[in-house]
C-alpha cells in the first residue's frame, strides 16, 4: 500500500506504518553514517550532548557524492544498515523513530525497533542519482571534519522507501522468503 507522511513523524504516524508498505517521506530528515553513529555513541557514553535531538527524528544512512552545479545533493543511495546496528538501540531509546538504510538488521535492532515503536525503511541501493531529486536541501550540521559522513540535515519530497521492519516487529525480509517458499 502507498503511503504518504511527513517528518518528523508521531508515534500514530509509525504505528499506522506496515511492513511492505511503499512510503514516501516529506519533511526533515537526518543523515549518518559509521562514523558520526560513533561519535555520537561515544558522546552518549561521556554524558555529551548529542548535534541533534532523536525524538521523532530519521536517520538516513547515507554518504553523498559532491553536487553537481546547481544541485543541492549528489548521489544518494543507502549504505548497509547493519554497520549502525552497535549503535542505534541507543539512539532508538532516546526518541529516534526511523531509519533508512539497506540490508538486515540485528535482533537487537528489530527489538529496540518494537520497544520504542519505531520503523525501518530500505531505500533502494544503486538509485543514488535518482533518489537525490528527491532531496530539496542539504545542509551539513555536525561533524564536518568527517566529509561525506558528516550529519547532514536533509528537506526531502516524497522521499520512497519500503518499511521492512513495522512498530510490531514483522520483518519484510522473513515474510517475503516465507511467501515466496509458499
Amino acid at each position: 500500500m502507498d503511503k504518504y507522511i511527513n517528518a518528523p513523524f508521531s508515534s500514530e504516524d509509525v504505528k499506522d506504518l506496515k511492513s511492505g508498505d511503499y512510503v514516501y517521506i516529506t519533511g526533515t530528515i537526518y543523515t549518518a553514517r559509521d562514523a558520526a553513529h560513533k561519535r555520537m555513541y561515544e558522546a552518549l557514553e561521556q554524558g555529551e550532548k548529542l548535534p541533534l535531538d532523536m525524538e521523532n527524528n530519521v536517520i538516513y544512512y547515507m554518504g553523498p557524492s559532491p553536487a553537481r552545479e546547481g544541485r543541492p545533493i549528489g548521489s544518494a543511495g543507502p549504505t548497509t544498515a547493519s554497520r549502525m546496528d552497535k549503535y542505534a538501540p541507543s539512539l532508538l531509546d532516546l526518541g529516534l523513530k526511523g531509519m533508512i538504510g539497506k540490508g538486515k538488521r540485528s535482533q537487537a535492532v528489530s527489538d529496540a525497533i518494537v520497544r520504542n515503536q519505531a520503523v525501518y525503511f530500505a531505500a533502494v541501493g544503486g538509485a543514488g542519482a535518482l533518489l537525490s531529486k528527491c532531496i530539496k536541501k542539504s545542509e551539513v550540521i555536525a561533524y564536518d571534519d568527517l566529509g561525506t559522513e558528516a550529519i547532514r540535515k536533509l528537506e526531502v519530497e516524497n522521499f520512497p522507501v519500503i518499511v521492512v521492519i513495522d512498530s510490531q516487529g514483522n520483518n519484510l525480509y522473513e515474510t517475503a522468503i516465507q511467501d515466496y517458499q509458499r
